[in-house]
């Protein structure tokens, strides 16, 4: 009698000689999906609980082990899922080396926000001071995401005269004053 039919059965002692043989496989299996012990842990006995209460869909197009552990790869998917949209309580270490809980602050840092903000302000001036025929390189390249050749064949210029263009408004981004102060201040 197969492994599925017996714990099927009802058999005293079949779930446990079933969960003794598969469980240390399954978690290895599940573990670095995880990455997490109990996380690993869950997903295994939330992988046995799901097998036994589908045995009947288990039809043998494969062997009883796959068929389980693709129940636990499912469930330790579910697990990341679950803790991805969810805003988890994390430990953390106070000033006194005992753990204490906090959860953890999904929302942007206003400062950082600002900053960036800021910096994106600056380059857009810098860009804008650039002359015309370099400017107008960089803005379809950089800030439009073509290739150099989408770029050139708008402009109606060569690929090489192209290359140059973005080559000499990079340079002068750099000598620019106004982003050589972002540079200094990070």
């Amino acid at each position: 009698m197969n492994e599925a039919a017996t714990a099927g059965s009802g058999e005293t002692g079949a779930l446990d000689t079933w969960y003794r043989a598969y469980a240390q496989k399954l978690f290895c299996t599940v573990r670095p999906i995880t990455r997490n012990h109990e996380d690993a842990e869950d997903a295994v006995q939330d992988a046995f609980l799901r097998a036994f209460l589908h045995l009947q869909s288990f039809d043998g197009r494969s062997t009883f082990s796959t068929w389980l552990t693709r129940i636990g790869i499912n469930s330790a998917l579910m697990i990341l899922r679950k803790r991805r949209n969810s805003h988890e309580v994390m430990p953390t270490k106070d000033s006194e080396n005992e753990s204490s809980w906090e959860a953890t602050d999904s929302t942007p840092n206003p400062e950082k926000e600002y900053a960036e903000q800021e910096r994106l302000r600056l380059l857009r001036g810098a860009i804008a001071g650039l002359r015309p025929s370099i400017r107008r390189a960089l803005e379809i390249h950089a800030l439009q995401g073509r290739s150099v050749e989408e770029m050139a064949s708008e402009i109606g210029i060569s690929v090489c005269a192209a290359k140059g263009r973005l080559f000499h408004a990079r340079a002068a981004l750099r000598k620019s004053k106004v982003l050589r102060n972002i540079r200094d201040r990070h």
